[in-house]
This record gives C-alpha cells, structure tokens and sequence, in this order.
C-alpha cells in the first residue's frame, strides 16, 4: 500500500462511496478505508437465508433516483448495468374487512383508490399532491444537493415566494396536524401519517413539516434496485477503480494525525502512518469522527460539548428476512389482485391511534403484543434476488434499542427474538393467509442491538446517525460549524448521514462534500451543477 495520498476517505458506506468517486474521477489519488469485510454500508444485499436468496438486509427503497445527481453523473444504469425498478403500485394498506388502500405512481389511479373511502379525501389529496410536487421539485430537492443556510438566512430568502409559501406554512406544523387538516377518513390519515413518519419524524414533532412534503411525495417515487441494492454500492465502486482510486476493507483508522490543527494522515491499528496531503473525509458518526479520531485535546471545549449533545434516534428497527417457497397473497386482493405486486405493505396500522400507541410504547422502551410494521417481497418484481418460482420477502418494525424490561441486552436471547418474529408473522397472516410456517423456509433477524455492531456508526440502533429532530436538521445537522462539510480542523471535512442533509441513502451528504473538497483545493468539476439546482438559485430560493 502506498503511504501518501491526497484524499483519505473513512468510510465505504453510500456518501464515502460517492465522494470518493467524484474526487477520483477528478484526478485525485484516493484511498477508502472501510472497516467492514466489504463496502456498501447499508446498500447491503447478502445471502443469509438459503443459498440463491438474495436479501437487501438494510437499505432497499431507494427514494431520490430522479433527483439525486450521481445517478446521471456516473451513468450508473448505461456504464454499470445498475437499473432499477419502479412498481406502478407503491403503498398499500390492506384492512382487515377485506379493503385495501393504494398510493400508485399514478396520481388518478391513487385517487380513485381514495375515493373508495371519502371523495372529500381524494379530492384533498389531488391538491396535497401538487403542492408537496411543487415544493420538492423547486425547493427541497435542489436543497438536498446545495450547501445548507443558517435559518434566519434561508427564510428570509423564502419569505414572499409563491414557490415556498405552503412549505413555510407546513414547515411549522407536527405531522399529526398536517394530516388531520387535509384528511378525514380514519384509513387515508392512518396511510398518510405512516409515510410521512416511518423515517423517523415523530408525529408530534413540529418543526419538521417540510419533510411530511417530502416524504408524501417520495411515497409514490420508491424504486427498488434490479438485483440488489449492493448493485448500487457496486457502481460506485467500479468507478472508484476505474479512476485508478484504492479501496481497503477490513482496515478503519486508530486515529488522525493532527499537526498544529491541520489534519495530514491516519494510522492505522497495526501502527501504518498513512498521509493525506490535501484532505480527509470523514462519513462516520461525529462521537467516532471527533471524539474518537480526532482526540478531544484537539478540539475546542464547546465544540466537543456540541457532539457528546448529539442524540441517537429513539426508534430502531427489528427486521426478519424471508426465504419463502411462495409469495403472500392478500386477502384483499379479491377485490385488487394488483395488490399482490405493491411494493410496500403497511400491516396492523390501519388507524392513526394505532401508529400513535406504537410509537409510544417505543418511546417507553416497549413493544405491543400486537406488531405493526411495514414490509416487501423483492422477488416478486425482480426475480433474480430468489431462486426461480421462490420469493424474499423483508418485514421492518420499529423497535426500541434499549427494552424496558432488560435493556438490550434483551435482544441477545434468541427466544426474545423469535416471540417478536413470530407476533410479526402472526400480523402478517392476518392479511396473507398463506404465509403459514411451512410457507418461510428459513428466517433471518436483525434487532437494534446488532445494527450498531454491523454498522459501527449506527450507534444504538440509530440507522440514520442520529435523531431527526429541528435542532439537529438543515444547518444545524450535525452543528452550525460543519453541516457544510467542513471542520474546525484544517483540511478535515465530514459527509456522512449524521452531516446535512441526513440519512437513508438520499446521496446528499456525500455528494456536498466532494463539492467542498474540489472547491477548496481549487480542484476542476468534471460534473455540472444540477439543473434543479441552478433554477432554484436563479429563482432566489439557495
């Protein structure tokens, strides 16, 4: 291994991936250190069933493919054969007399569905629809790949434009509100607050209303990856190569040379010093990145104060992956056989209070009896992820890391975890009633005790980094001093989930921040800046 770089980057997950591959590409020499066996991070597809099984054991819906720039930028689907699957019908919710609801890539089709339930509703929704379009396609969207802006600072670019006016209002108000101002129907409100929370807004946290926008209008805009997430990961990392950059698993640093405030180098566990001579990139968590690497003594007192204040998401998630010898069949689908191919399925929330007695127990450190969950069946739209005529399937619950009733270390007891599993089957039997025992060849159960010791930055099950909450989102993710990538410390920038704009493979961090290192080092973009992006700054709104 060579010993002098200019660029070091910590982390192989999604962001260190794409960093990496833009300042590559930009005729950088670039090292990647991951410390897991392969790299990926969450875009993880692994045989851990049976053989010929392929499940996509964290990420798996793939939210920004229109928008996020690196998809175009690395021609990800002409030059690496990454494609990806968009299923007409994208949510569905079905209840228990037999009746489903739907959110469909098509707007009317999902207003018809709708309409089954309340005309009044269906007609609001056409209406929320086209606003949460507009605010994502002029604002949010280009703000995911743009700088963030103090507060003060970006509303009052905001104040005044017809383009923002409903977002600003909406960004003030919990999602319970949103929801119940536009919809009456128990069902249409239970789905509707489902997906504007099931990323981690709880439905009483105001001040977060611009991501019920968001999240309302992904909702029918998920894809799924031809073949497994990992393909994404893949990508990325052949591009990294092929641009003559160096990527090592198995290898994460013991700490970062720091040398009059200025960051120059790593070393390694075996003692290995290696240079950066131009910039380090962290995408790990900041307790990692700055407590653990950097040294409190290399930090100014408030500033460490600032990350030991960094909190963790209250809600993790227990996960089951299924190996079936058949897909499920819905009860509803009698009266919907499309039903059988959504994408997502919400089981056992078919009413607000049921999502609000979940999320509470969860804050209680509990679970109900009862589980509610979503979940997805991959090969029943890309039947490579199974071996023929069998099927995947991925059911996601959200779950406390630390249990009420012994803390979690609770979930090391493999009867604990098989109770859990099993209340999950029970739930969903109830609306696929094929699903018996004999139907699930193998299962395999990921809790939020194991998150953090697969993903070392997941810490207590925190799989976005950290909590979504006003004062750790926008320019205050993960502080004032770095959401822009760049650190107190000289020459060290950070572009992981827990830096703006946040997590879930949106591929906005990684990709501000191979923006702050080529602009700071005078470096030539070989990428253009994206349309989105320079109609919102030409329209006054970045």
């Amino acid at each position: 291994m060579d010993k002098v770089y200019d660029i070091i980057i910590i982390g192989a997950g999604p962001n260190g991936l794409e960093t990496g591959a833009y300042l590559a590409k930009a005729g950088l020499k670039v090292l990647l250190l991951e410390a897991r066996h392969e790299v990926g991070g969450g875009l993880a597809t692994e045989e851990v069933t049976l053989g010929g099984y392929l499940h996509n054991t964290h990420a798996v819906y793939m939210m920004m493919v229109d928008y996020a720039p690196v998809y175009q930028d690395f021609k990800f689907e002409e030059q690496y054969l990454c494609k990806h699957i968009y299923p007409s019908m994208q949510f569905a919710m079905p209840l228990s007399d037999g009746h489903c609801l739907c959110l469909y890539s098509d707007l009317e089709r999902t207003v018809q569905s709708i309409a089954k339930f309340s005309q009044k509703d269906a007609n609001a929704y056409r209406d929320l629809y086209h606003q949460c379009r507009k605010a994502v396609e002029e604002f949010i969207a280009p703000a995911t790949f743009a700088p963030p802006l103090p507060a003060l600072d970006q509303v009052v670019k905001l104040q005044g434009k017809e383009a923002t006016q409903f977002m600003m209002e909406a960004s003030e108000k919990t999602p319970r509100e949103l929801i119940e101002e536009h919809f009456e129907n128990e069902h249409v409100r239970a789905m509707m607050l489902y997906v504007s929370t099931h990323w981690g807004v709880a439905y009483d946290q105001a001040g977060l209303g611009y991501l019920v926008l968001l999240y309302l209008n992904r909702a029918t805009n998920y894809r799924l990856v031809q073949g497994g997430s990992h393909r994404a990961a893949q990508a990325l990392h052949k591009a990294i190569h092929e641009a003559q950059g160096v990527v090592l698993d198995n290898e994460a640093p013991k700490r970062l040379i720091i040398e009059n405030g200025r960051a120059t180098g790593v070393e390694l566990h075996d003692g290995t010093i290696v240079s950066a001579s131009k910039a380090i990139v962290s995408t790990v968590d900041p307790h990692q990145t700055f407590l653990g690497l950097v040294g409190e003594k290399n930090l100014d007192r408030d500033f460490a104060d600032s990350i030991k204040n960094w909190q963790w998401e209250k809600h993790s998630l227990f996960t089951a992956q299924l190996a079936l010898l058949e897909a499920p069949n819905f009860t509803a689908a009698a009266n919907n056989p499309e039903l059988n191919k959504a994408f997502v399925y919400v089981l056992g929330y078919e009413t607000p209070e049921a999502i609000y007695e979940d999320y509470e127990r969860v804050d209680r450190g509990e679970l109900s009896p009862k589980a509610a969950f979503n979940c997805c069946f991959p090969s029943v739209h890309d039947p490579i992820q199974a071996p023929r005529g069998r099927h995947t399937g991925l059911i996601s619950r959200f779950a406390p890391f630390n249990l009420k009733d012994g803390g979690s270390d609770k979930w090391y007891r493999t009867d604990y975890k098989e109770q859990v599993a099993e209340s999950c089957m029970e739930t969903l039997r109830r609306y696929a009633p094929n699903m018996t025992p004999d139907k699930v060849l193998w299962k395999y159960l990921t809790t939020p005790k194991d998150l953090p010791n697969k993903f070392l930055d997941m810490v207590q099950g925190s799989f976005k980094q950290g909590a979504y909450h006003p004062l750790q989102m926008g320019y205050l993710r993960p502080n004032e001093h770095c959401s822009n990538a760049r650190t107190p410390i000289k020459n060290l920038y950070v572009g992981g989930s827990s830096n703006y704009p946040g997590g879930c493979v949106i591929w906005g961090a990684g990709y501000l921040a191979a923006n702050a290192v080529a602009e700071d080092l005078g470096i030539k973009k070989w990428w253009q800046e994206p349309a989105i992006l320079t109609k919102a700054k030409q329209a006054g709104l970045l």
